[in-house]
């Protein structure tokens, strides 16, 4: 173990503690406020599933991999490879899930009252549980090969087309093996990464639209008030971005570690490093303009 991996363990030690300790207060702020009031605004739960799911998302990448940077040796045998691995593909399909979820429900929210989504905002309520429950039966049915074709790393000179983790690797290595595992995550991800997109474009358009409608009121103090909604909607559109950053970042990175012919261990551990960037810095984001938040420090303040 070279003084470089203890830095970068480190370094992901610090990146979980900090991932995990905001998702995590973020969750237990809305559920003590639901306990508290019985009753939560209609993003509330939305936000706080996504927390959960970031909070797991986190701790199953990151783990193994700070494990492997301090020099800990057969940390993860079959079983630990297939349960980690298996985790962090349903938590993370079901983050992203959400996050689409979160912008969708956004841009039916903030759409005119003349729009063709304007008749869905009557039924968002009743909608969120439901795709809850599918998100996490779509996601841990779809990456059920992840069980299948994960095993514990036997070889120490990896070479081939495969995914390689720092305890774990594909079954077989080859060209065989390619559409196997990487065929389910790019059809997961061909559907709600445009959805994502599309929505958040939507909402540009919009509060593009109302700017340039603001710009005409006479009175500059109107003009210069933004209402809650609007608020609400940045913060989402800043989610979305960073989301979108991430995502193309991590899996050019991913892809380019699958069909290397000599796998690289730094590599994978730049992956995991970019595979948490987004959960981890999504609570931080989320407490922005939010008034939970807001109510919860005003308190230790009085």
């Amino acid at each position: 173990m070279f003084p470089s991996d203890t830095m970068f363990g480190v370094f992901l030690v610090s990146q979980l503690c900090v991932g995990v300790a905001g998702n995590l207060f973020l969750f237990l702020l809305y559920m003590h406020t639901f306990s508290v009031q019985r009753h939560m605004k209609l993003m509330d739960p939305i936000f706080s599933h996504l927390t959960l799911a970031n909070t797991l998302t986190i701790t199953s990448i990151l783990t193994p991999h700070i494990a492997s940077s301090f020099g800990v040796r057969q940390f993860l045998d079959d079983a630990g490879c297939k349960a980690v691995l298996y985790m962090y593909r349903v938590t993370r399909g079901v983050s992203i899930c959400t996050t689409c979820l979160l912008s969708a429900f956004q841009a039916i929210t903030v759409s005119p009252s003349n729009s063709k989504w304007a008749w869905l905002k009557f039924k968002l309520h009743t909608q969120i549980c439901p795709s809850f429950l599918f998100f996490w039966i779509i996601n841990m049915l779809l990456y059920i090969h992840v069980i299948e074709t994960i095993t514990a790393t036997r070889n120490l000179t990896l070479v081939g087309r495969a995914y390689v983790h720092p305890y774990c690797q594909t079954r077989q290595f080859g060209n065989q093996n390619s559409g196997t595992f990487l065929g389910p995550i790019l059809i997961h991800d061909l559907v709600f990464v445009p959805l994502m997109i599309g929505t958040s474009l939507y909402m540009v358009n919009l509060l593009y639209r109302h700017h340039r409608r603001a710009q005409h009121l006479h009175s500059s103090r109107v003009s210069s008030q933004t209402s809650p909604e609007h608020k609400a909607t940045r913060t989402i559109l800043l989610l979305v971005s960073c989301f979108v950053v991430f995502y193309f970042s991590n899996n050019y990175l991913t892809l380019y570690s699958f069909y290397a012919h000599k796998k690289t261990p730094r590599l994978e551990g730049l992956s995991g490093v970019l595979s948490s960037c987004y959960p981890t810095i999504c609570p931080f984001l989320l407490m922005k303009n939010n008034k939970i938040v807001s109510q919860f420090t005003s308190s230790f303040s009085q």
